[in-house]
């Protein structure tokens, strides 16, 4: 396969719609001070606390079960130290199959432990292979059977993705953030088709998941907090039965469009 292929194409000439304006949530400097001195340690000592006990249990949890009952302990507690409620709207339709690809908006840090949090069904991240080498997080990635995405090469990449169909194909639902990365701005990046291409091979639906407020609470490039009510809003799932590779940006399109004009709605509310 080529840079051109669906599985790692940007599509640069996708028409972006415009994200919604980022509303501004300001606090007084002695609440900064004390995230800084209070709220962050104890975020670095839950994620200490809780690593260091899923490290143990992965020396015998091989299903990750247990080790994802840890994560969900861990992100509720880093929901609870942000001050900031969440609401998760469109939960009846997580029932509806729990094997599909979760395709979510990334604002900020605080995503992944909103998802973890929030979603009831135990699930795999597909993320950069980066996050690996770090202390703690990396630990449980690599014990807890998290996928990580080599993007050194083209070849390495679609490869990063084969194993995340076969993580599907064993009944396993995954959570990506078709972005690649967090938004330096709030403004949505065009969504590379890594997702829709994992779906297609699996032959599972892909669910929109629109998540708000985040990038507000913990923008890119500053370490204090500014609590805010939080949403995840979970789309319709979209089939991809019949469906072949060359369908992945059409599916990686409809997903952004959603995605989009859902965060929109919400987040001017």
């Amino acid at each position: 396969m080529t840079p051109q292929d669906p599985v790692i194409s940007t599509e640069a000439q996708r028409s972006e719609p415009s994200s919604a304006p980022i509303r501004e949530n300001p606090r007084s400097p002695l609440f900064r001070w004390l995230t800084y001195l209070v709220l962050m340690p104890l975020i670095a000592l839950s994620t200490t606390f809780f690593g260091c006990i899923s490290l143990l249990c992965g020396l015998w949890d091989k299903s990750g079960r247990q080790q994802h009952g840890i994560a969900h302990l861990w992100a509720r507690s880093l929901l609870i130290l942000s001050l900031s409620p969440i609401r998760l709207i469109g939960a009846e339709k997580l029932h509806l199959q729990e094997t599909a690809v979760y395709a979510a908006n990334h604002l900020s840090y605080y995503d992944t432990p909103v998802l973890f949090a929030k979603l009831p069904f135990q699930f795999r991240i597909l993320a950069k292979q980066s996050l690996w080498k770090i202390p703690f997080i990396g630990w449980y990635l690599r014990h807890s059977g998290q996928v990580p995405v080599d993007q050194s090469s083209a070849r390495n990449a679609v490869a990063s993705l084969n194993r995340g169909v076969q993580t599907l194909r064993h009944g396993l639902p995954l959570v990506i953030f078709p972005e690649g990365g967090r938004t330096p701005d709030g403004e949505a990046k065009p969504f590379v088709s890594g997702a829709a291409y994992m779906a297609i091979k699996a032959q599972v639906p892909i669910y929109p998941i629109t998540l708000v407020g985040t990038y507000e609470l913990l923008p890119m490039h500053t370490y204090h907090l500014n609590p805010r009510p939080l949403a995840i809003i979970i789309g319709d799932p979209i089939p991809t039965t019949g469906l072949i590779t060359r369908d992945a940006d059409a599916l990686t399109q409809r997903v952004f469009d959603t995605i989009t004009a859902t965060y929109f709605e919400h987040s001017t509310k």
